[in-house]
């Protein structure tokens, strides 16, 4: 059947967007990652910072941006400043260094709840994705492609796959959880 490709394949994405997502919640530590949606007005077009400059991590509590023309380093301290990822650029004129500062408790609770909507917007689309495909498989049904007791092993094993999906969603958000909360 040509749903349960698809739906594992939307499954897959769903948890790659997930973990996407949860690389830009800062964790304490320097991950250049945080940086991934920053878009820089680069000769006036958007674009990615990690197509201009390369990124490194010198130690654990900071990121160090080179930027592949020497010119664009205002432009790049612009970007990192309006994407308000609450880390104040230090810039040398060749060099940008952000030193990641040690989160506050409160603002790993914050930052936890952050986590957990992610991973309840995640289950949400999984759960989506099993309704389209139980939709689909009732057509089929109706439409005499599938018999009854094919309609209902379907079924099952369109919920096994979907609990999986839950389950696997759960674990990395508790990873995240565990790794927001270290101190």
């Amino acid at each position: 059947m040509a749903g349960k490709k698809t739906l594992e394949e939307r499954i897959e994405n769903t948890k790659g967007y997930l973990k996407e997502n949860l690389n830009t919640v800062r964790a304490g530590r320097a991950n250049p990652a945080l940086l991934d949606k920053i878009m820089v007005s680069y000769y006036g077009t958007p674009t990615p910072l990690k197509q201009l400059a390369n990124i490194s991590v010198p130690d654990p509590r900071t990121l160090m941006i080179s930027p592949f023309d020497p010119k664009s380093v205002s432009d790049i301290e612009r970007a990192i400043n309006e994407a308000n990822i609450g880390i104040n650029p230090a810039n040398d004129g060749k060099v940008i260094r952000l030193a990641i500062p040690q989160l506050t408790e409160e603002r790993r609770k914050e930052l936890t709840k952050v986590v957990k909507g992610y991973g309840e917007d995640a289950k949400v689309a999984v759960r989506n994705l099993r309704r389209d495909v139980n939709d689909e498989l009732k057509k089929m049904q109706k439409d005499g492609e599938l018999t009854e007791d094919d309609l209902k092993d379907e079924l099952e094993e369109t919920q096994k796959k979907i609990e999986k999906a839950i389950k696997d969603i759960d674990e990395i958000i508790s990873e995240k959880d565990k790794e927001l909360m270290e101190v």
